[in-house]
């Protein structure tokens, strides 16, 4: 009976009160019992440290215990509080001592070498389960299952491809038991790696699926875009719950059917705030701004607590309609914004500024706790646009300053500013530090920025030099630039010169005849300003109409 008590306190007891058991157990001799010791030593290490449990396991003899259940206890204690290193000491130890792990071993060892990614490590541990037959346990085929997927996933995510979980599956297929778990998660990898045939063949096989297992199979054709073998599998699944709906919502907007996806969110017999998400981002992907915000009213009148994603969504819509009375409702909605991410203080940014409200974008700017390149990116932009260029280069040079490294796009940011500031000398400076910089590089598009820099300020020349310069073809955005040059030059000549060479690279891009045409019309060459426009109608190229639209 006293045993009994002592079993049934341990489960419950506070640290503290495992040591007033501990001398008790002591004192009454109660720790002579082996299931008494083993359970005792088990607990100890549930606390989240292994000091105590270490002194305990040498008062039972360390590493003279001859008790392979009491190695088991302290390998699995270190394999979940770690250190794991020590885990992998102990099962050598195990091994050197003659003490054989058994199938409560394997697990916790291979868990650790997870853990640490010592996958050369767990794979000699695999090869020690087979010989010593423990393969067929469900616990340890179950860890191997997971130890080969982790090793799959450790490769970098845009490595990870159709094979690359088949050390996994060969231990999936060789598994004497399997739960719908290791069903669902097999998919689901099969699903990472975009691989619908092998996936679909075990969905098919399962004896047994849950709401997870149509999921699952739903979701991976839907990032396939597969939507008709999605639209089966959900009016065939069994039971749907919220996920079931919302990817399906996921599956429609990925072909662009914006109005199926309305459908059946209105069809939905429940709803949370992903769902609401997921509309209204699809929405907004779509350009149907207007769309997104009636549906986030729609939202507030049903009483649903909107999230940072909502508010992302929300105030992107009134970004794209520069909709500033919509943007600052959204913004007054959102309690403490500075702790809900720098992404949702970045697209309040960008809402601001879009709005025409540059002083407040710039404001919100300096409340973003832990800014990021992106932030930076789009403060830059958005003061360049605003005719504030230099304030745009000196939150270049603060971003540089607080130890963030630039990108393609912050480049071309800064020699945006550049460009339509006149700052030709800063924009040479940045422009060489792209050149220095290995790991971006000048790209067509910070060639296209300077040289639309040079051109503004009469620098033609310097700017048909950097064209010549380039280490590959310039495409028609570069030729537009310098065109633009010859434009406020006059330079007929060169003019005509860049228009063949676009025409070299078959574009059928209106702007640059228009612009040749205006060029001979500037200087009162009327017959060859209409014979560049004939040219356009010749090759069937035409000028897309402007449009205007007032949104209420």
């Amino acid at each position: 009976m006293l045993e009994f008590k002592v079993v049934n306190f341990l489960h419950r007891c506070t640290y503290k009160q495992l040591k007033q058991i501990h001398a008790f157990i002591v004192t009454t001799s109660l720790d002579q019992i082996p299931e008494i010791r083993l359970r005792f030593l088990r607990r100890s290490t549930e606390y989240g440290e292994m000091e105590y449990a270490n002194l305990i396991f040498n008062q039972m003899g360390g590493l003279l215990c001859t008790e392979t259940a009491l190695w088991n206890a302290m390998v699995r204690g270190y394999a979940y509080n770690g250190p794991c290193e020590n885990c992998l000491s102990l099962f050598d130890e195990m091994t050197v001592r003659g003490i054989k792990p058994n199938n409560f071993t394997y697990p916790y060892v291979i868990n650790a070498c997870s853990q640490m990614g010592s996958f050369r490590i767990g794979r000699k541990v695999h090869g020690l389960v087979i010989k010593s037959g423990f393969w067929w346990a469900f616990s340890v085929g179950n860890s191997l299952f997971d130890f080969y997927v982790k090793k799959a996933e450790s490769l970098d995510m845009g490595l990870v491809k159709i094979g690359s979980f088949d050390d996994a599956r060969r231990i999936f297929d060789g598994m004497s038991e399997k739960t719908v778990e290791s069903w669902n998660k097999m998919i689901g990898k099969y699903a990472i790696t975009g691989d619908v045939t092998n996936a679909r063949e075990l969905f098919d096989e399962m004896p047994k699926r849950d709401v997870v297992s149509w999921n699952t199979m739903i979701s991976t054709y839907a990032k396939a875009g597969d939507v008709e073998n999605a639209s089966d599998l959900f009016q065939r699944s069994p039971q749907k719950n919220v996920v079931t709906w919302t990817t399906m919502l996921g599956a429609s907007a990925a072909v662009g059917d914006v109005k199926t996806a309305r459908k059946l969110f209105e069809k939905m017999p429940n709803r949370n705030v992903v769902s609401w998400n997921c509309m209204m981002s699809i929405y907004t992907r779509a350009g149907e701004y207007k769309q997104a915000l009636d549906l986030f009213s729609r939202m507030q009148s049903e009483d649903v607590q909107p999230d940072s994603f909502t508010f992302v969504a929300a105030l992107t819509a009134c970004s794209n309609l520069s909709n500033l009375e919509s943007g600052k409702r959204v913004h007054s909605l959102i309690k403490d914004w500075p702790k809900m991410g720098v992404i949702l203080g970045t697209v309040l940014v960008e809402m601001y500024a879009n709005c025409g409200d540059i002083d407040k974008a710039l404001t919100t700017f300096t409340k973003i706790g832990h800014k990021d390149v992106f932030s930076y990116n789009v403060m830059i932009k958005s003061l360049a646009i605003h005719g504030r260029a230099e304030e745009a280069i000196n939150i270049f040079h603060l971003m540089q300053k607080r130890g963030l490294k630039a990108n393609d796009h912050t480049y071309s940011c800064a020699l945006f500013a550049c460009s339509h500031g006149g700052l030709v000398e800063k924009g040479r400076e940045i422009f060489k530090a792209i050149e220095k910089d290995l790991t971006v590089g000048p790209k067509p598009e910070h060639y296209c920025s300077m040289i639309d820099l040079l051109c503004r300020n009469d620098r033609l020349e310097e700017a048909e030099l950097l064209v010549e310069d380039m280490s590959s073809q310039p495409d028609i955005a570069i030729w537009g630039a310098l065109l633009g040059g010859c434009r406020e030059r006059g330079n007929l000549e060169l003019a005509e010169s860049i228009i063949r060479k676009a025409v070299e690279l078959e574009s059928r891009e209106a702007g640059m005849h228009v612009l040749l045409s205006n060029i001979h019309a500037s200087i009162g060459q009327w017959a060859n300003a209409v014979r560049a426009r004939e040219v356009m109608e010749d090759k069937g190229i035409w000028k897309i109409k402007g449009s205007s639209s007032v949104i209420r």
